[in-house]
């Protein structure tokens, strides 16, 4: 599903961010990447996702080799991908259902068949009672709930989070998180930036884990901590 060989990245002429980042990712497999803040995690998730290209090595998504495709070639690849934003990016005149539905619209799918896939995901993410909802009227939680539940309408092939549980309690966060390991049965590969080790520790799922840069082996030792 994803692959990155000796992959190093800039932005502009400063310094690399990412340095030699080897790795390889099975289709339907489950990673938390970890790592300090300003160690690279979402520079590392920003690759996956198409949003910048590496200043050198190779990276390859879906078995394709990217550095050999155009820009116009990189939109289907980028529509098999969902993606939950830190700072979420909803739209703000639009109604929580209608930025849930804005992914299955843009893919064709008709209003009626559309209406009862948008309304069952903000049921799944405790969000029923909240279909007209403009996001500046949403708390922060109830905003990332949002974004969560656009990233998964379409039961997208990769699935990239960036810290998806942060401004959620406890509790809606175990939710969440059952909602991603129901994806990843039905064949979704995911990949989830977090800061909570305890997270981690309890789906023990494999580890990426960054620092300053650089894929190190203290994943084990972060997650067991």
């Amino acid at each position: 599903m994803v692959r990155f060989e000796n992959v190093g990245m800039r932005y502009g002429t400063g310094p690399e961010v990412l340095r030699d980042i080897t790795l390889r990712l099975e289709t339907g497999s489950f990673h938390f990447l970890t790592g300090p803040s300003g160690a690279g995690k979402t520079s590392l998730l920003r690759l996956v996702y198409l949003a910048e290209r590496p200043s050198r090595g190779l990276i390859s998504l879906f078995g394709e080799d990217l550095s050999r495709l155009t820009r116009a070639a990189l939109a289907p690849l980028r529509r098999r991908i969902g993606i939950v934003f830190q700072d979420f990016r909803l739209i703000p005149h639009l109604s929580a259902f209608d930025n849930v539905a804005l992914p299955l619209r843009v893919a064709g799918m008709a209003e009626a068949k559309l209406r009862d896939n948008v309304r069952e995901m903000l049921e799944w993410v405790g969000l029923a009672d909240k279909l007209d909802a403009r996001p500046p009227t949403l708390s922060g939680g109830q905003q990332q709930r949002v974004a969560i539940a656009r990233a998964v309408v379409a039961r997208p092939k990769l699935l990239i989070a960036d810290e998806p549980t942060g401004n959620v309690d406890d509790a809606m966060a175990q939710r969440l998180m059952r909602l991603f390991e129901e994806l990843n049965k039905l064949g979704t590969t995911l990949i989830i930036a977090t800061h909570n080790a305890a997270l981690a520790r309890q789906f023990g799922r494999p580890v990426l884990h960054l620092e300053a840069g650089e894929l190190t082996a203290a994943a084990a030792a972060w997650a067991a901590s």
